[in-house]
C-alpha cells in the first residue's frame, strides 16, 4: 500500500510542472479539430489528423484539398504550435535551472530503493569501498552505495553504481537504503568516529543487522564490536595476515582466491533461538536432514557460544541460536536451506 501511494505521488510530482503544457496542448488539438469541422465539415479522426500532422511539422499532405477558411485555420494552428514550442523549451530551461530534472532523478532512485531486497549496503566509497563494492557487484548482488562526497558519488556513478547521496549518520540515510530489507551493511568511513555512530544507528533500527565495519586502530575495532558490529576489519591488520598467509599457505590462499570466482559460495544460516521448535522437530542431527545427500552442500563448521566445532559428524545434534558455515553451490545452499525449514531463524538468515 505504501510503494503504490509512494508512485502515485512520484507521477503526480512529475507530472505537475507539465500540467499546463500538456493541458494547452490539449486545448490546441480541440480548437484546431473544431476548426476543421465547420470550415471543411470532415470526420472527427481527419480532423484530429490534420491537427496532428501540421502542430508536429511532419510534412504529409493534406487530408483533403483546403479551402480558403480551412488555409487560414491551418496558419493558425501553425503559429500556435510555434508560441507552444516556444514556452515548451523555456519551460524546460527554467526546470532545469531549478533542478527538477535532478530531483526527479532521486525519486526514482527512491522509488528503486524501496524494491530492493537482500541486497548489501556500503556507507563510503574510498580506495576500500571502492573494491568492495567491486567484489560485491562481481557477484551479482545489487549493492546500494551511502556517500555525501561528491567527487566520490561521481566517481561510483560512473562505475555503474546506484549512490545515495547522504550522510551514512543519520537514521533516515540507512532507512532510506533499505536497512531493514537488506543483507548486510558494510561501514568504511574513513573516520572511526562515524564508522561508530553508522553502527550504533544502525543497530538502533535493526539489531539483528549483520554489520562489517573498518577500524583503523585496535581501540576502535573494540569500541565498534561493543557497539555491535558482526565483524571489525582493519585494513593494515588484513594485509599483514594475507600476506603471512600467501607466505605460509599458499595453497590455501589460491583455493579462497578460486572460490571467489567460481559458482560455490560459503554461507552461514543463523538457527533459530525458539527451543519449541527443536524441541517439536523430528529431525535434529544432520544425518537425519540428510544435509549431505539431499542437498549437496557441506558444513564446514558450526558456531556455539563463540566456539568453532570443524567439519561435524552426521550425528551432530542441531541446537538453538548456532550458526552453520557451509559450503556449496547456490542451488545446494538453498535447498539446504529447505531441509533446516523453521529451524533457521527468518530474520537472521544472511543469504
Amino acid at each position: 500500500m505504501k510503494l503504490k501511494l509512494f508512485e502515485f505521488y512520484f507521477i503526480k510530482d512529475y507530472l505537475r510542472p507539465w500540467l499546463g503544457l500538456i493541458y494547452s496542448l490539449f486545448f490546441l488539438f480541440f480548437l484546431g479539430a473544431i476548426g476543421y469541422r465547420i470550415t471543411e465539415g470532415w470526420v472527427w479522426s481527419d480532423c484530429l489528423w490534420m491537427v496532428l500532422i501540421t502542430v508536429s511539422t511532419i510534412g504529409f499532405g493534406e487530408v483533403q484539398p483546403l479551402s480558403p477558411e480551412g488555409r487560414i485555420v491551418t496558419v493558425l494552428i501553425i503559429v500556435a504550435g510555434l508560441i507552444f514550442v516556444q514556452f515548451t523549451f523555456q519551460k524546460a530551461v527554467k526546470l532545469f535551472e531549478s533542478g527538477y530534472f535532478q530531483r526527479v532523478n532521486e525519486l526514482r532512485f527512491k522509488r528503486i530503493l524501496r524494491k530492493m531486497k537482500d541486497h548489501v549496503i556500503l556507507c563510503g566509497y574510498g580506495r576500500v569501498g571502492q573494491e568492495i563494492s567491486n567484489q560485491i557487484k562481481s557477484q551479482k548482488i545489487p549493492i546500494i552505495i551511502v556517500e555525501s562526497n561528491l567527487e566520490r558519488k561521481k566517481i561510483a556513478e560512473d562505475n555503474g553504481m546506484e549512490v545515495l547521496c547522504a550522510d551514512a549518520t543519520l537514521d533516515e540515510t540507512l532507512n532510506l537504503a533499505g536497512l531493514n530489507n537488506c543483507k548486510s551493511l558494510v561501514v568504511t568511513l574513513p573516520n572511526d568516529a562515524a564508522n561508530l555512530y553508522v553502527v550504533l544507528s544502525a543497530k538502533s533500527i535493526r539489531s539483528k543487522v549483520r554489520v562489517i565495519a573498518r577500524a583503523a586502530t585496535e581501540e576502535a575495532a573494540s569500541k565498534l564490536r561493543l557497539a555491535g558490529a558482526s565483524i571489525v576489519v582493519s585494513p593494515y591488520i588484513a594485509a599483514g595476515r594475507a600476506m603471512a598467509s600467501m607466505a605460509l599457505r599458499p595453497i590455501a590462499i589460491d583455493f579462497l582466491d578460486l572460490l571467489a570466482g567460481s559458482e560455490c559460495e560459503i554461507e552461514e544460516f543463523e538457527l533459530s533461538n525458539d527451543i519449541s521448535i527443536f524441541e517439536n522437530s523430528e529431525k535434529r542431527t544432520l544425518s537425519d536432514l540428510g544435509i549431505g545427500k539431499k542437498s549437496g552442500a557441506k558444513i564446514l563448521a558450526i558456531k556455539e557460544d563463540q566456539k568453532l566445532l570443524t567439519n561435524p559428524g552426521g550425528n551432530f545434534v542441531l541446537q538453538p541460536a548456532q550458526v552453520l558455515i557451509a559450503f556449496g553451490s547456490k542451488e545446494q545452499l538453498d535447498n539446504l536451506s529447505g531441509l533446516l525449514g523453521e529451524l533457521v531463524s527468518s530474520a537472521d538468515f544472511l543469504r
